[in-house]
C-alpha cells in the first residue's frame, strides 16, 4: 500500500466556482498509485469543495444563483456577522455542501466522470487564497 500527499494554492477573486481538476490530477499521477482513492480537502470553513458540471458553464451559472437565494446575506437573525454580511452565509453555505471529496483512482487516474470536475466553490465576496491538500492511498 502506497501513501503521498501534496497541497496547493487557489487565489479566488470573490463568490464563485474555480475548477481544480487538473491540479488535483497532477498529485495523483506524480503519486504513482495506479488503484486506490484520492480525497481531496479543503482547509477553510467558508469555501467548500463540489463536483460539478464542467461541459457548460451556466450549469455553475445556476449553481451560484440557487445559493444566493437558499442562503442569502443580511438575514436579521444571523448575529455571526463579525466579518461583513458574507460571514455566516458562506460559513452555512460550506456546511450544506462539503469540505473533501473522494474520488477513486483508476490506471492512475482519478475515475470522475465525462461531464465531472472538481470545483473550490468560495462563498466569500472578497477574494482569499485558499489551500487544498491531495491525499492519495492505493498500489
Amino acid at each position: 500500500m502506497a501513501a503521498h500527499a501534496d497541497s496547493f494554492s487557489v487565489r479566488t477573486r470573490g463568490k464563485g466556482t474555480y475548477e481544480v481538476t487538473e491540479a488535483c490530477a497532477a498529485i495523483v499521477a506524480n503519486s504513482g498509485v495506479r488503484t486506490g482513492v484520492a480525497t481531496v480537502f479543503v482547509r477553510h470553513t467558508s469555501c467548500s469543495l463540489v463536483i460539478f458540471e464542467n461541459a457548460d458553464p451556466s450549469a455553475r451559472t445556476d449553481l451560484h444563483a440557487f445559493f444566493e437565494r437558499l442562503v442569502p446575506e443580511n438575514l436579521p437573525y444571523f448575529i455571526h456577522t463579525h466579518e461583513g454580511a458574507d460571514d455566516m452565509p458562506s460559513h452555512l453555505r460550506m456546511a450544506l455542501t462539503r469540505t473533501s471529496e473522494v474520488i477513486p483512482v483508476v490506471n492512475g487516474r482519478l475515475a470522475l466522470g465525462t461531464w465531472q470536475g472538481i470545483y473550490l466553490f468560495e462563498h466569500r465576496r472578497a477574494p482569499h487564497q485558499r489551500e487544498l491538500v491531495v491525499s492519495v492511498v492505493g498500489e
